[in-house]
């Protein structure tokens, strides 16, 4: 049986880059979940208060036509088309009771919504935080 090799692209830190603390969080989180060289994906949905959302999840590696980007140490994968909205972010991890978790500074932020967790961009887009058990 052949198998087909998955044909994706390799990106950089210009894309999105990775705080010391999210990068040590990250790779525990892939350890504990027996992925240790797993990936974390990040992707941009439609929702939240300004129609555009992130959204992450832990996965074994990139996917036909992803992005990865392998810094400090671990890997993040994403879509074409949510790099188009990412694209210049910094992924940061806080130990912080009320907002901590991963987050997603995005320099084409205009606004945030009330809710906190929300931003819009000239393009608007959404920010949700990603919890952390």
């Amino acid at each position: 049986m052949e198998s087909t090799a998955i044909n994706y692209k390799i990106g950089n830190e210009r894309l999105i880059s990775v705080t010391e603390s999210a990068a040590r969080k990250l790779a525990s989180l892939l350890e504990e979940k027996g992925k240790p060289n797993g990936a974390l994906r990040l992707g941009v949905v439609g929702g939240g208060c300004s129609g555009l959302q992130y959204v992450m999840d832990l996965v074994d590696g990139p996917k036909e036509r992803d992005i990865l980007v392998p810094t400090s140490n671990i890997r993040l994968v994403v879509d074409p088309k949510s790099a188009l909205f990412v694209s210049g972010s910094v992924l940061d991890y806080s130990e912080d009771l009320q907002k901590g978790g991963f987050k997603v500074t995005n320099p084409n932020a205009v606004a945030h919504c009330s809710c906190g967790e929300s931003l819009r961009t000239s393009f608007s887009i959404c920010c949700s935080v990603f919890m952390a058990a």
